[in-house]
């Protein structure tokens, strides 16, 4: 007969899945990763790294982590198996990513599985394209340059018009003041 994990566990474990599933609930991305390999002091510097870009980098058993998932746990539990460390990111989606990456780069060990952006998965090739991207306040910063260059184009074509009108009375002041100085 095979064993099933029951709904009721050590308590330990029901506090493990309490806690994971109130931090699934406000991370607005999650990301899985093969953290094998790296020391415990290098896991430090990057739970350290990552913590300061608004995350955290957790480590958890799959099982439980797919209990705290609930619903989001369709999509991503492909990818939940070996050793699995979950990046939850609570300001900026893609700040503790690019931190995680980062240190990754850095000591030439771990691996990015999926992830989920909201309710949305993501395979490893579309968080590597998240990682490229700006950061959040640089994204809205370019959003507010887009949406107000054609309210600047109209501001300088109109008002081109009444330039226009006000060089050509200057000029003709000009020619006035130039006559009435020969006289």
């Amino acid at each position: 007969m095979d064993k099933k994990y029951t709904a009721k566990g050590t308590p330990k474990k029901e506090q493990t899945v309490t806690e994971l599933s109130d931090k699934v609930s406000r991370a607005k991305s999650m990301v899985f990763a093969d953290f094998r390999r790296i020391k415990h002091k290098q896991l430090e510097e990057l739970r350290k790294n990552v913590k300061n870009a608004d995350g955290e980098f957790v480590v958890t058993k799959n099982r439980l982590l797919l209990r705290a998932l609930g619903d989001k746990k369709g999509s991503v539990k492909e990818y939940l198996e070996d050793g699995t460390a979950t990046l939850f990111s609570y300001g900026d989606e893609v700040g503790p990513l690019k931190e995680m990456l980062k240190f990754f780069k850095a000591v030439n060990f771990g691996k990015v599985k999926a992830g989920l952006l909201g309710a949305k998965a993501l395979s490893d090739k579309d968080i590597a394209v998240l990682a490229t991207l700006p950061n959040r306040d640089a994204l809205l910063g370019n959003l507010a340059w887009q949406l107000l260059s054609p309210v600047q184009g109209l501001h300088y074509a109109l008002s081109w018009n009444i330039m226009k009108l006000l060089y050509a009375l200057d000029n003709i002041k000009d020619k006035k003041s130039n006559i009435k100085n020969s006289n």
